[in-house]
């Protein structure tokens, strides 16, 4: 199953785009990051720019992929709960996994409706930069989990 991260914004050269790196470059195929963003909402209300970020967002999930969006209000899952979860979808025979992660207003309802799955990562508010980094860690860990790789240790 192909994997990728869609999130508002543009990451900068730094320790969190190293950290993706990392992760994503350890999958085969790696994963993918898709980046939006749409400047001339950035001084708009927060409802207008959460708006526009959902549509960006949702433009950008390939055709019947399967949407993980990050909320603070998601379930929470562990590890092998997620990897659980991945071998369920690719069992279904779906080809493509995505994750959203919204910019630092959060996300709009549209993109939590349209999420197979809504995912917290805890209680603590993460950077949405390093957010990335978590997330490509984990869709690493949970193919580690499914292959029987010993990185995971329960």
């Amino acid at each position: 199953m192909e994997a990728s991260i869609i999130a508002v914004g543009k990451a900068r050269k730094g320790p969190e785009q190293d950290l993706f790196r990392h992760y994503a470059g350890r999958l085969r195929p790696p994963l993918g990051l898709r980046e939006v963003e749409d400047r001339r909402v950035a001084s708009a209300p927060v409802d207008t720019r959460r708006r526009r970020e959902a549509e960006l967002l949702l433009a950008a999930v390939p055709d019947g992929a399967v949407v993980v969006a990050l909320d603070e209000r998601g379930q929470a899952l562990g590890s092998e709960d997620l990897a659980a979860r991945v071998r369920a979808w690719e069992d279904d025979g779906r080809r493509h996994l995505a994750f959203i992660i919204g910019g630092a207003d959060g996300l709009d309802d549209a993109v939590r409706a349209r999420a197979d799955l809504v995912l917290g990562l805890g209680r603590l508010t993460w950077p949405h930069m390093l957010v990335r980094g978590l997330v490509a860690e984990q869709v690493y860990r949970a193919r580690c989990i499914l292959t029987g790789h010993p990185y995971h240790r329960a």
